[in-house]
C-alpha cells in the first residue's frame, strides 16, 4: 500500500495538472472548444456533488437530476417573468446571478433535505427507487406547467446579470464556472477531513459501529444530502446559463444516470475523480460518433453499442475509477524516483 505522503502528493499533482489545462484551454480562441469546456466544468461540479452524497456518504441517489433541474429553472422562470414584466409570487424577478445561486441553493438543498428525511429512512434499492420517484415527480410536475412552457422549456435570450462580469462573453463565464468547481473541490476537501467527513465517513462504512461510538447517522448523512442538493442546485444555474435554455429534460432519469456514470467512472468517494468521469464520458459523447463514422460512415449513430462496453471495461478493470488509476501511477513514479530508488538493485 502506498504510503499517504505519496498518496497525497499524487492527488496534488493531478489536480495542478487539470487546472493547468483548464486555464490553457480559453487561450485556443475557439468559441467551441470553450463551451465545450465549460460543459464539461458544469457536470464535473454536478458530480462531485453527487459524489459527496454516493461516494463519501454511501447515498446511491437516483434523483439528483431533480436538484439540477430546480437550480436550472430558477433562472429560466425569473428570465420568463423579466421578459414579461410581471411578478414572480408577489416579488419582482431577479436576473441578478448571485441571487439565482442564493435562490437555487435554498431550493434544491431544502427539497434535498424534504425529500431525503423521507428517503434516508431506508436502504439500498428502496432508497434509490424513493430518490427516483421523487425526481420523476418533479419533472412530471414541470412537464404540465403551461405557464412555463411545458415540455418545450424555456429559451434564453440572455445569460444573468454577473455585476462587473460580462457572462455573456464565454471565457469569462468559463472562468466563473471553473472558480465554482474549485472553490467546492477546496470545501469539499476540508469537509471531507473534518469531523463531520469522518462521522459521514463511519456511517458508510458501519453505521451499527457509528451509532454505537455516539453518532447520529441518521442526521449527518441528511445534512450531507442537503449539502450535495444545494451545490447540484448551484451547477443547475449554471447549465441553464450555459446552454441558453431550461427545460424538464434536466429532471430525467438519464441526467441522473449519466451523473451516475461520471461517478463511478471517476472514482466515488475521492471528490476529484468524478471530474475526470464528466470530462472523459462528455468528450466520449462528443466525438466518438465522428470517429466511428470515420471508421465506417453511419456507423457513428450506433455510438452508444460501442461506448456501453467501454464504460464496463473501465469500470471493471480500473479498480477505483479513473483517478484511482492515475493517483496509483503516480505513486508508483514517485516512489521509483524518490530515495529508495538510489538504493535500488542496479539489474532492477
Amino acid at each position: 500500500m502506498p504510503r499517504l505522503a505519496e498518496l497525497g502528493l499524487a492527488l496534488r499533482a493531478g489536480l495542478l495538472t487539470l487546472l493547468a489545462l483548464a486555464l490553457m484551454l480559453p487561450a485556443w480562441g475557439d468559441p467551441y472548444v470553450v463551451k465545450l469546456a465549460t460543459r464539461i466544468l458544469v457536470f464535473a461540479l454536478a458530480a462531485a456533488a453527487l459524489d459527496l452524497a454516493l461516494g463519501v456518504g454511501g447515498m446511491v441517489s437516483f434523483g439528483h437530476a431533480a436538484f439540477l433541474g430546480l437550480g436550472a429553472y430558477v433562472v429560466g422562470i425569473n428570465f420568463l417573468h423579466g421578459f414579461e414584466g410581471s411578478l414572480l409570487l408577489g416579488f419582482a424577478p431577479t436576473q441578478s446571478l448571485v441571487l439565482q445561486l442564493v435562490l437555487a441553493a435554498l431550493l434544491a438543498g431544502g427539497f434535498a433535505l424534504l425529500t431525503g428525511a423521507i428517503s434516508l429512512r431506508t436502504r439500498g434499492v428502496a432508497f434509490i427507487m424513493i430518490t427516483l420517484a421523487f425526481a420523476q415527480m418533479l419533472y412530471y410536475l414541470f412537464v404540465s406547467l403551461r405557464r412555463y412552457n411545458g415540455a418545450d422549456g424555456i429559451a434564453l435570450w440572455n445569460r444573468s446579470d454577473g455585476g462587473l462580469l460580462d457572462l455573456e462573453d464565454p471565457v469569462a463565464f468559463y472562468f466563473l464556472c471553473l472558480a465554482a468547481l474549485l472553490l467546492f473541490l477546496f470545501v469539499g476537501g476540508r469537509l471531507y477531513h473534518s469531523r463531520f467527513g469522518r462521522a459521514l465517513r463511519a456511517a458508510r462504512d458501519n453505521e451499527r459501529r457509528a451509532q454505537a461510538l455516539g453518532i447520529d447517522t441518521y442526521r449527518v448523512r441528511l445534512v450531507a444530502y442537503g449539502i450535495s442538493g444545494a451545490v447540484t442546485g448551484i451547477a443547475g444555474v449554471l447549465l441553464a446559463n450555459a446552454t441558453y435554455f431550461v427545460g424538464p429534460a434536466y429532471l430525467s432519469w438519464p441526467v441522473s444516470g449519466q451523473l451516475l456514470v461520471m461517478v463511478v467512472l471517476g472514482g466515488m468517494g475521492t471528490l476529484v475523480g468524478p471530474v475526470f468521469g464528466a470530462l472523459v464520458l462528455l468528450l466520449l459523447e462528443e466525438f466518438l460518433p465522428g470517429l466511428l463514422d470515420s471508421v465506417r460512415p453511419g456507423l457513428g449513430e450506433s455510438w452508444k453499442i460501442v461506448l456501453g462496453p467501454l464504460l464496463v471495461a473501465i469500470a471493471l478493470y480500473a479498480r477505483g475509477g479513473l483517478w484511482g488509476v492515475l493517483a496509483r501511477r503516480r505513486v508508483a513514479r514517485v516512489r521509483w524516483t524518490g530515495p529508495r530508488a538510489a538504493k535500488a538493485p542496479r539489474h532492477v
